[in-house]
């Protein structure tokens, strides 16, 4: 299908675009990637009468550490966070899950931040930012905001931020010594997207895990921790046994998704294996 009619602009600095959308209010998007938006265009699924261009920005851009915090901004594509030494450095599972986002002209134009604000419950970014308790920093009429990711994924492709906002960095604290993390994931071999994607950060003293932190996207309509799969491995010593007795209840507590890809039985099933390989992987 073809997208109804719309205005193009483009916008020179982040106050600029906040002022287009309050001109435009409820009637315009902002354009960074456009990789989810689009799409949605093209199936009428989304009609804006005027597309806000923020691509540019270099407001939006770099990723630094500072203050104990690595620091992406809402620009950032996911090929410059798989190949980030900095990533890489201070917590791997983002860049090896960048890694695995669509295919490399995806990588290329799609945006950290574009895939927040649209939060796909099959994309991988949310599970991350809850595994990594990461804050997400938005900018609005107001002034700024700082909402924990917890917080943000508020339900099916909704989350906390509001149409007159944007989403301006995302600060992650960077893990103690002795932190180790995986990001695994079953996905649809056509889109990439996760079926069923699991991220897992360990911290361990002298064998045991001392915090564990287990998050999901792709099993529900919306991200979530398995809080019991952390608390049954918090305090425990790091081994296959206590890895499997802790992730029986991958799925416990949530509304399962069930779809042509993967019915509610599979994907608990997929939540307990992809558990299992993210844990072990996290060594």
């Amino acid at each position: 299908m073809i997208p109804n009619g719309f205005q193009y602009h483009r916008a020179s600095n982040l106050q600029e675009a906040l002022s287009m959308l309050a001109k435009h209010e409820g009637d315009a998007k902002l354009l960074a990637g456009g990789h989810s938006l689009i799409p949605a265009m093209k199936l009428r699924l989304n009609q804006p009468a005027h597309l806000i261009d923020i691509s540019r920005l270099e407001e939006l851009k770099g990723i630094k550490e500072d203050s104990g915090m690595l620091h992406i901004g809402a620009g950032v594509t996911h090929g410059e966070i798989a190949h980030s030494k900095l990533v890489k450095d201070k917590i791997a599972m983002l860049a090896e899950a960048a890694d695995l986002i669509g295919d490399v002209q995806v990588r290329n134009v799609g945006t950290i931040g574009g895939s927040l604000a649209h939060a796909d419950p099959a994309a991988d970014w949310p599970a991350l930012m809850l595994a990594t308790e990461a804050h997400i920093d938005l900018l609005g009429p107001k002034g700024e905001r700082s909402v924990a990711a917890e917080d943000f994924f508020t339900g099916f492709y909704m989350t906390d931020l509001g149409e007159d906002e944007i989403i301006t960095r995302i600060r992650i604290p960077i893990p103690p010594a002795g932190t180790s993390t995986s990001y695994q994931k079953f996905m649809q071999p056509a889109s990439r997207f996760a079926i069923v994607g699991c991220a897992a950060m360990i911290t361990r003293t002298n064998g045991t895990c001392e915090q564990v932190r287990v998050a999901f996207t792709g099993v529900s309509d919306k991200p979530y921790r398995a809080k019991n799969i952390e608390s049954a491995l918090t305090g425990k010593s790091y081994s296959a046994e206590s890895i499997e007795a802790a992730i029986t209840g991958a799925a416990e507590g949530v509304d399962v998704m069930s779809d042509h890809f993967a019915s509610e039985e599979y994907r608990s099933h997929l939540a307990r294996v992809y558990a299992k390989r993210a844990l072990n992987a996290a060594n």
